[in-house]
């Protein structure tokens, strides 16, 4: 899947309306250029791409008082909700070795209801609980690596991550059916976005063209 479109999708739902600069500088703030590939170039592009094809569509903009360029705010579709909905749930549920989809999807989770949320990583944790006896049909890990050849250590990995991502996963529901955090439908939802001019502690400061568009 592509974890840009979720998270890009994500960053302008929450504010509404949105120009590309304050995405980028949104995925920023969440730390997503370290542990996705939300670099400004595949941002940008993202923008212009789901705007093409009807996800979101593109406000032009009257130059700012303060003399700045016109800029263009993207607004989410109700085509464009139904695909940041699908993304999101699959992001929740696959277990496809990939953190950086997962983690797109716990960053914007609660945009979902408890009760769905809680069901999509219950889906999850069957999944991987499934791949690891797949898995264990050929290799046992109380027997060690060894038995496989140094090509038993990448079976003993692939199965010690599925067993921390498992309890880890079974953490998170438990933590989510004590009532952490507050899902769709709760009242007030935490604000993860930044305000218009807000100070980014954790932006990269590296110019973009982008960035005045």
């Amino acid at each position: 899947m592509s974890v840009i479109r979720l998270l890009v999708l994500g960053a302008v739902r929450q504010h509404g309306r949105a120009h590309g600069y304050q995405v980028r500088n949104d995925l920023e703030y969440w730390g997503a250029h370290e542990w996705s590939n939300a670099k400004p170039g595949s941002i940008y592009h993202a923008l212009k791409q789901m705007a093409k094809q009807g996800l979101l569509v593109a406000h032009e903009t009257a130059p700012s008082t303060a003399g700045g360029p016109p800029r263009t705010e993207y607004e989410v579709t109700e085509q464009g909700t139904e695909e940041y909905f699908r993304l999101l749930r699959e992001a929740l549920t696959s277990y496809d070795q990939k953190p950086d989809v997962l983690s797109a999807g716990l960053g914007l989770m609660v945009d979902l209801e408890r009760e769905e949320a809680l069901a999509l990583l219950e889906r999850r944790l069957a999944s991987i609980e499934e791949w690891r006896k797949a898995v264990t049909e050929y290799y046992v890990p109380e027997n060690g690596p060894g038995e496989l050849g140094h090509i038993g250590e990448i079976m003993d990995f692939w199965v010690h991550s599925a067993d921390t991502g498992a309890a880890w996963t079974r953490g998170l529901v438990a933590r989510i059916r004590r009532g952490a955090y507050t899902f769709a439908g709760e009242g007030e939802p935490f604000v993860g976005v930044l305000a218009e001019g807000e100070e980014n502690p954790y932006a990269t400061r590296q110019p973009h063209p982008g960035d005045a568009e």
